[in-house]
C-alpha cells in the first residue's frame, strides 16, 4: 500500500512540475484491495444481531445504574433485564461463532484433517470415480459381446 502512495504522489508532483497545480486531479475515491474478505451472509447478519443485543445491553446497563444512584423505583426492574440481557447477548455471541463454524464446514474452507466438508469432497469424489468405472467396465462388456457374437455367427 505504501509503494501505490510513493507511486501517486510521486505521479502528481511530476504533473505539478510540468503544468501547474491547477492541471493536477486527484480522484475523490482511491480503489484499494480488500486486505480481508468479506464475510458471508449468515455471519455477517448474526453478528449485526450480536452487537445490536450487545448495545441494548450497555445501555440498560448504564440506566439501571444511574437509576440506582438515583434512587429511582426503574432501578429494580432494569437490573433483572440488563441480568437477561446479558444472557440474550451472550447467546448472540455464541450463535456468530456456530454460524462462523457451520458456514465453514459447509463450504470448505477449513483445512484441517477433521473437516466435514472435505470428507463429503472425498465421498463425492469416490462416488464419481466408482460410477466411471462401471460406465467403462459395462462399454468393455458390451463391445466383448459383440464381437463374440459376430465371430459365432461367422463361424457357423
Amino acid at each position: 500500500m505504501e509503494t501505490y502512495e510513493r507511486r501517486d504522489a510521486a505521479e502528481r508532483h511530476d504533473a505539478a512540475s510540468d503544468g501547474g497545480i491547477g492541471q493536477v486531479s486527484r480522484g475523490l475515491w482511491v480503489e484499494e484491495p480488500a486486505t480481508r474478505y468479506r464475510m458471508p451472509d449468515p455471519v455477517r447478519t448474526a453478528a449485526v444481531r450480536a452487537v445490536i443485543i450487545a448495545a441494548v445491553t450497555l445501555i440498560q446497563a448504564m440506566i439501571a445504574f444511574l437509576s440506582t444512584l438515583a434512587g429511582s423505583w426503574l432501578a429494580f426492574p432494569m437490573v433483572l433485564s440488563s441480568v437477561a440481557s446479558t444472557v440474550v447477548a451472550t447467546w448472540g455471541v455464541l450463535d456468530v461463532w456456530v454460524t462462523r463454524q457451520v458456514w465453514n464446514q459447509r463450504n470448505g474452507v477449513v483445512s484441517v484433517p477433521s473437516s466435514t466438508a472435505r470428507a463429503q469432497r472425498r465421498e463425492r469424489r469416490r462416488a464419481r470415480r466408482a460410477a466411471r468405472s462401471a460406465a467403462r467396465e459395462a462399454a468393455r462388456i458390451r463391445r466383448r459381446g459383440r464381437g463374440q457374437g459376430r465371430n459365432q455367427l461367422s463361424e457357423a
